[in-house]
């Protein structure tokens, strides 16, 4: 070993390396670091989905078009809870802010930390929460946070590539947290959620809007009033 080099201990581990060989290791995370810097938000969606393709679906977030119409038909008024599974680095959630009622909430749900943790760093609205779990305990997190039932769920996580059973639990676990008369939005590049959603909700509007990468199937479906 040269005589100018030191010795690096790494914490929770035996091992020992070189201050050169540590540098080394680190030239990665240094990358990825100014890459995200470069890229702002698209850099922390685009390495959310390198990590976890099958769970983002999409290597870009929706394009305002698919926000304006996949939000257009929300009763803001009535809008006291709404939550949304998958939001990745926020792309929905500064729309639905805007748009909330000042003692609304919106609780979005995601199993990457990395887009949870980027959510906390960058969303400081009050009536803001992530949280880091799945989907399909949607029941228990919105009762954890001192609800009964939501008025809104948004959704574009891809049903068509979840694993098996997931999806179905998805759709069940969403239809019994709305309320009477709230509705399960989603966005997909197929059509295979509708068959999910089919399965609880008697009603399904559908839309479809050409410019967002990909071109995006738009579903509501309405949970009949009591």
């Amino acid at each position: 070993m040269p005589a100018f080099a030191r010795l690096v201990f790494i914490p929770g581990s035996t091992a020992r390396m070189s201050s050169t060989e540590f540098a080394r290791e680190a030239l990665p995370t240094k990358l990825k670091r100014r890459v995200q810097l470069l890229l702002g938000p698209w850099g922390v969606f685009f390495e959310g989905f390198l990590q976890h393709p099958v769970m983002v679906g999409s290597i870009i977030p929706s394009s305002r078009f698919t926000i304006q119409k996949m939000l257009a038909p929300v009763d803001w008024d009535e809008c006291r809870l709404f939550v949304e599974y998958g939001p990745g680095v926020g792309t929905f959630c500064r729309p639905v802010l805007d748009r909330l009622r000042r003692d609304g909430r919106l609780i979005v749900i995601d199993t990457n930390p990395l887009y949870i943790n980027y959510l906390k760093a960058t969303i400081t609205d009050s009536r803001f929460t992530a949280v880091l779990g799945s989907a399909a305990d949607v029941e228990a997190i919105v009762q954890a946070h001192g609800y009964e039932q939501a008025d809104y769920v948004l959704s574009g996580l891809p049903f068509s590539t979840l694993p098996d059973r997931v999806g179905p639990e998805i759709a069940a676990a969403t239809w019994r947290v709305l309320r009477p008369g709230g509705a399960f939005l989603v966005y997909q590049f197929s059509a295979r959620a509708r068959d999910f959603m089919a399965r609880h909700f008697s009603r399904i509007d559908q839309g479809f809007e050409l410019l967002n990468v990909l071109p995006c199937r738009l579903f509501w479906g309405w949970k009949e009033a009591a």
